[in-house]
């Protein structure tokens, strides 16, 4: 899963139109509308409130929602692959002045202190797990260390998107400073993309007008809504409702991004199993 090493220096450089406000709107809306209320007249001490508070941003990498959500009240914890995207994320959390906790974890096996009130993963980030195992592996953790009645909310591309809309093309931009080449190659077979990375940056010096140049390959699974649905189920949670990420409408054949929405549902404020 080691992606974003060369491509994280610039990568908020070339992801400066995504709508990430939008994406912060829309989260805190949902967690708003399926937010677990606690048991009728029972009193949750300091730290069980804390705990509810709390986000973790699964994938987070450079931090910009997670600095967003922040910034909103909530306790976030952000946990990324990616030591070069992290950096970045402690760089823009130092700038602020935030209280962000960042770990550098694979998200198949992360480990946290406590549940939080919900675990956030956008930005196609889930795509990263290439097997059934690994995405259920992610679950089980998800649901272990949420809150009563916390959510999970995520977004996934779908076979559809790489199979129809972006397979085997290639992407090309050109800045001043950065430029990229981005060839994808889809393997119908396992509906898998692969994103060929070919980037060029322009030295700091000011005595030079030459560019690094940088090569990484990634790999993402496509999903379909029904087998996120099983995922959930079969990882304890209860699904809560699924939207086209786009429209914001009803999922479609033709849906390339889908967020969704599960519930923690078994606990009763019992500590966290570590």
């Amino acid at each position: 899963m080691e992606a974003y090493t060369g491509f994280a220096e610039v990568y908020d450089i070339f992801m400066d139109e995504t709508p990430y406000k939008e994406w912060r709107d829309v989260l805190l809306e949902l967690i708003r509308r399926y937010k677990g209320e606690s048991e009728a007249g029972e009193a949750i001490d300091g730290n069980l409130m804390q705990e509810q508070n709390s986000i973790l941003d699964l994938g987070c990498g450079t931090g910009t929602l997670t600095g967003l959500l922040a910034a909103e009240g909530y306790d976030m914890i952000g946990i990324d692959n990616s030591q070069e995207m992290l950096q970045i994320a402690i760089e823009k959390r130092d700038r602020l002045g935030q209280d962000i906790l960042y770990l550098q974890q694979d998200m198949r096996e992360f480990e946290l202190y406590g549940t939080v009130g919900a675990v956030i993963s956008v930005c196609d980030s889930l795509n990263y797990l290439l097997t059934e195992e690994d995405v259920l592996a992610t679950f089980f953790l998800v649901n272990n260390y949420l809150y009563p009645e916390g959510l999970f909310i995520f977004d996934f591309n779908t076979v559809y998107k790489y199979e129809e809309v972006i397979g085997d093309t290639t992407i090309a931009e050109n800045r001043e400073d950065c430029s990229f080449i981005w060839e994808n190659y889809y393997h119908p077979e396992e509906e898998i993309n692969e994103y060929d990375l070919t980037l060029f940056v322009k030295n700091d010096s000011k005595e030079t007008n030459s560019f690094r140049r940088f090569q990484e390959t990634h790999y993402q699974r496509g999903y379909r809504l029904e087998q996120m649905k099983s995922f959930i189920e079969q990882a304890g949670m209860a699904f809560v409702t699924a939207m086209d990420a786009d429209t914001h409408g009803d999922v479609t054949p033709e849906s390339e991004r889908i967020i969704m929405v599960a519930k923690e549902q078994n606990k009763k404020h019992q500590s966290v199993n570590r």
